[in-house]
């Protein structure tokens, strides 16, 4: 969302967007540069962003014809839609807007330009923090991608629905089994309600891993990647127990029935049902929640500032920092086919300077990686949460940054699929994972 940062949006490719798959005009005009990007009913922030970004930079490039080609379409739509267009440069796109989990896989595939030699001359570049530096970078050391703004999740609760389970509040867990003891008290007081969410299965793609599992296996002792060996680990009691979690929450009823949590447009009802209409306890979500319920969002509802409330996600068992994220982020790319390469890349610089990073950072709630951004009034008053979420970089975990990541996290959905739906025990789901994720990369890639 940027689901890894939003779950989903609206299930259709749009017209415009079909119309690519045929033509370009910019494969016949090197002086019109296109811009392609990802638009749902709940995600409009990049559009307004780049509505606003054209004139501008039309105004200042004569001659210079944009085109807006936004992809009506929820992530995993979009990046089916954006991987057919790169096929061919009669369609492939001169910028476009990336998640960071799929850089480095598509620089290997020949999608994206190298970026070394602009940035070494774009002023702003020293403005961006490490962190968001190397979200962009690629094996070979070179940066290929500039981050629009980051994300860290966390627990955000309805305080009305915990306190009428007689939880005390503010509600701070400690550990998983505290989260499963709210969340009983939540069913026994009120079982008409969804205690506690974890997004799970293959319909909530990447939202399954970055608000879902990732969430807890980075709080177990093990871990997905050994970075030092540079392999994937299989046979972690960390993978076990964080699918037994998942278990226990489905198997209890506590989390949303599974047909719900298997439709892919649930953050929907998350957003602009349950937690307005007081019908749902608690939920692991992004840092960019507000950015639905504030003024001009989708589901407006400025109660949001008194009736939510926040916590870190606990570790396991409370160990180590006892609390623990995940962040992401999307980018802006220049497509390696673009003819007009400078061009393209002088409308991304436009896109992110400091007036229209921190125009896009307050709309869509997200974290700033731009240290002027960072600082300013506006951004810190942007909502009352702001604060809390930047915090929780401090326990933040970024998913592995290797070109096979897509395919394993499409596993790790399938796992926690099959556990929900009472499938597979955790063992076997685990197991299963193991000998997917060995097809995928090797036996001499991964280690025990």
């Amino acid at each position: 969302m940027r689901f890894s940062r939003v779950l989903a949006g609206v299930a259709t490719v749009s017209a415009a967007a079909l119309a690519f798959a045929g033509c370009s005009p910019a494969a016949d005009d090197s002086e019109t540069i296109t811009i392609v990007y990802q638009k749902t009913d709940g995600f409009v922030a990049l559009d307004e962003l780049f509505q606003k970004v054209k004139p501008e930079f039309e105004a200042a490039n004569p001659g210079v014809t944009v085109e807006l080609e936004p992809i009506v379409a929820d992530e995993g739509d979009y990046a089916t839609k954006l991987a057919l267009m790169q096929q061919s440069a009669e369609t492939a796109p001169d910028v476009f807007y990336e998640d960071t989990f799929r850089v480095r896989s598509d620089v290997d595939a020949g999608y994206l330009l190298n970026l070394d030699d602009h940035l070494a001359e774009w002023e702003d570049w020293e403005q961006f923090n490490d962190g968001a530096k190397e979200a962009g970078r690629a094996d070979d050391g070179s940066v290929y991608a500039v981050p629009l703004g980051t994300d860290t999740r966390g627990i955000w609760y309805s305080k009305s629905v915990l306190e009428a389970a007689g939880v005390a509040l503010p509600w701070e867990p400690k550990s998983w089994e505290e989260i499963l003891e709210t969340a009983r008290a939540v069913k026994a007081a009120s079982p008409d309600k969804v205690a506690f969410n974890v997004y799970s299965g293959k319909p909530a793609g990447e939202g399954s891993v970055m608000q879902g599992f990732g969430m807890l296996m980075y709080g177990t002792d093990d871990t997905l990647y050994d970075a030092d060996e540079q392999k994937w680990v299989t046979g972690s009691e960390g993978f076990v127990d964080s699918l037994a979690f998942i278990e226990t929450l489905y198997g209890e009823g506590l989390a949303p029935a599974p047909d719900v949590a298997l439709d892919g447009s649930m953050w929907q009802k998350l957003f602009g049902e349950w937690f307005p209409g007081g019908q749902i306890a608690g939920t692991i979500e992004g840092s960019w929640s507000p950015s639905f319920w504030k003024q001009g969002g989708s589901y407006e509802w400025p109660e949001y500032v008194d009736d939510i409330g926040v916590a870190a996600f606990p570790t396991q068992n409370g160990q180590g920092d006892g609390a623990v994220s995940l962040s992401g982020g999307w980018t802006l790319a220049v497509g390696a086919q673009s003819q007009n390469p400078d061009a393209a890349f002088d409308f991304l610089a436009m896109a992110l300077d400091r007036e229209n990073a921190l125009e896009y950072n307050i709309a869509n709630s997200q974290i700033a990686v731009r240290a002027d951004v960072a600082e300013d009034p506006a951004y810190l008053e942007a909502n009352p949460f702001i604060g809390f979420f930047t915090d929780l970089v401090s326990v933040t975990h970024f998913r592995p940054a290797t070109a096979d990541y897509p395919q394993i996290s499409a596993e790790i959905q399938a796992a926690t699929e099959a556990v929900m739906t009472g499938q597979m025990s955790p063992e076997e789901a685990a197991a299963a994972y193991d000998e997917a994720v060995i097809g995928i990369v090797g036996d001499e890639n991964v280690t025990q």
